[in-house]
């Protein structure tokens, strides 16, 4: 018998704000993070623009030792991971640690520790290399860096399916407690690699946007799209048991009710041209809740404006709903904080849990004119205002990965 999951607890920095609330806020207003690359001289870049988080200070979110020993997307995860804590009200010393686990990834880790460590070796020789570097840029050090810095010692793993990550780390963490793994989870994803290898590596595959309007920029399901613009960031949720978190008093804030992973089988970069991967997650995420494609509300769609997602994503939508695609909501984040990579899915289910308790749906900022095929509701040039009973994420990750979750207003 599964165990019912709920959430009740999150914490996000992304490039419109480095908390729930301020970026919540950033969502509902329709403020667009992205703007010319400050980390590095773009100077011979083809590719100017980026979604940075901004005004992001370690120490003030996190031991400051601890920091110093971390990359950024470990400093963003720990900052995510610690505030999604707090809001849930979660009191380690109440807990037994070995019952609360952490599911966090990053798709990519530090490239930026990559570049420093090959200049320092041409320049000072193998001898002077730092002795933190191997553990500063491995993707799991996300996860074992909330584990230290919460306290949690049950299972503690990461997920890393480049953009679907966040998304099957959720996924995962709510397999871990409907079976009895664990009765809490920090789950999610995050990432932080605007850096030189990143930014040349993805415009010689043809998938940064070349822009210089970052109004125009990333433009998911317009005509007009040329590729997606890199972000960086992290978003953590605490999922839990239910009768766990109605025996301590949490604020429930949702239910996780249906979750698909498939694969393509297809290509290391583009989903499968008649969108059958993604459309079995989603179908599968909703024969695991009950529902049918009419009961679904809003899909968070991956939507990240390269040619082949915005397409194929929309054929996969139409393949899982049928007449019912015609009538549900759809948007992209991306439209407003770029891709976030391993990051996009866990940012992308906060905004699922705040729509559902709002009754918001969000413009895809900045799309205006769709190309024939793309005819759903993309909901473009205002945003929607309506009850959201279920909720649904989609991820796409390069080598063929598909992750949906689907969450529903909580009900006892």
């Amino acid at each position: 018998m599964k165990r019912r999951v709920v959430v009740t607890g999150l914490g996000a920095v992304t490039p419109i704000g480095n908390d729930v609330e301020s970026f919540w806020e950033g969502v509902k207003a329709g403020k667009v993070g992205i703007g010319p690359i400050t980390k590095f001289d773009t100077t011979d870049y083809k590719v100017k623009l980026a979604a940075e988080v901004k005004d992001f200070v370690a120490k003030e979110r996190m031991d400051f030792k601890a920091s110093r020993r971390m990359e950024l997307f470990s400093q963003y995860a720990v900052a995510a991971a610690l505030e999604a804590m707090k809001n849930s009200g979660l009191a380690m010393e109440k807990e037994d640690p070995f019952r609360v686990g952490v599911i966090v990834g990053s798709g990519i880790g530090s490239l930026q520790v990559a570049e420093s460590v090959v200049k320092r070796i041409e320049e000072k020789g193998p001898s002077k290399v730092d002795p933190l570097i191997v553990p500063k840029m491995i993707s799991n050090m996300a996860a074992g860096n909330i584990s230290i810095a919460t306290g949690a010692r049950g299972k503690c793993t990461n997920v890393v399916t480049a953009c679907a990550t966040g998304t099957n780390c959720i996924g995962d963490a709510f397999r871990a407690i409907q079976y009895g793994d664990a009765d809490v989870m920090f789950a999610g994803g995050t990432e932080g690699s605007i850096c030189p290898i990143a930014v040349a590596g993805f415009t010689s595959l043809t998938a940064l946007s070349t822009s210089d309007n970052p109004a125009r920029a990333s433009i998911p399901f317009d005509k007009d799209r040329n590729g997606f613009v890199i972000g960086e960031g992290a978003g953590i949720v605490v999922l839990e048991e239910l009768e766990h978190a109605k025996a301590r008093g949490a604020e429930i804030l949702a239910e996780v009710v249906g979750y698909g992973a498939t694969a393509d089988a297809f290509h290391i970069t583009s989903p499968i041209e008649d969108g059958s991967g993604a459309a079995r997650a989603m179908t599968d995420a909703m024969k695991e809740a009950g529902i049918t494609p009419a009961d679904v509300d809003y899909i968070n769609a991956h939507g990240t404006a390269t040619h082949h997602n915005d397409l194929f994503e929309t054929r996969a939508i139409k393949a899982a709903f049928g007449d019912a695609a015609k009538d549900v909501k759809i948007n992209s984040t991306k439209s407003m904080v770029g891709h976030l990579l391993g990051a996009a899915g866990g940012v992308e289910f906060i905004v699922c849990v705040k729509s559902i308790q709002d009754g918001f749906i969000h413009q895809t900022v900045g799309t205006e004119q769709c190309d024939e095929e793309l005819d759903l509701d993309y909901t473009i040039g205002a945003p929607a205002h309506q009850e959201v009973r279920y909720a649904m994420s989609n991820s796409l990750g390069f080598g063929g990965h598909n992750g949906t979750i689907l969450v529903k207003k909580f009900e006892d």
